[in-house]
């Protein structure tokens, strides 16, 4: 067997997730509606897409000393994530429009040459209907792509298919 090189790999850090404390970004004692953010991320098949990680990162509440605003979760062999994080709250756009919660998210893996970038907003935020990036998504089912749904309290599920029939919309950025 040969080492993995650095193309063969999503960079030198990615012995982070393995280190499942990334993964809760409530560990330095944030306080605050802590949530769960969890899902599957699926390939254009259908299949788990393994051997890969989701980054989230918000805007709100702002990064501090007890709440970095950043994480990372190791995708597992059955295509699944899992982050604790702080609901997040609107947060200003361009202009005057505000924009509704949500929590940016990257997903890093093999076979992927470019990080994918995508968000995870909340259903029934009242915000939602006239969130500029929602809005500007015509089709109701791609614009669904990016809704996470309670699957119970304080646990929110988003998943993420790379491809194919109700591919999640990225964002070129």
């Amino acid at each position: 067997m040969t080492a993995a090189t650095a193309s063969q790999t999503i960079g030198p850090y990615w012995h982070l997730i393995e280190d499942k404390s990334w993964a809760d970004l409530t560990r330095f004692g944030a306080e605050g509606e802590r949530i769960v953010l969890t899902g599957a991320v699926i390939d254009g098949d259908g299949a788990p897409f393994a051997d890969g990680c989701v980054e989230i990162w918000q805007a709100d509440p702002p990064a501090s000393d007890s709440f970095p605003g950043f994480g990372r979760s190791v995708i597992d062999r059955y295509g699944n994530y899992h982050l604790v994080t702080m609901k997040p709250g609107p947060v200003p756009g361009r202009g005057n429009a505000q924009q509704a919660p949500h929590i940016a998210i990257c997903i890093l893996g093999r076979g992927l040459m470019h990080h994918l970038v995508t968000r995870a907003y909340f259903d029934g935020e009242t915000l939602n209907a006239t969130d500029p990036l929602l809005t500007s998504i015509e089709e109701p089912a791609r614009r669904a792509t990016l809704i996470a749904r309670n699957d119970a309290p304080g646990v929110w599920r988003l998943d993420i298919r790379l491809q194919g029939g109700n591919e999640t919309v990225f964002l070129d950025i």
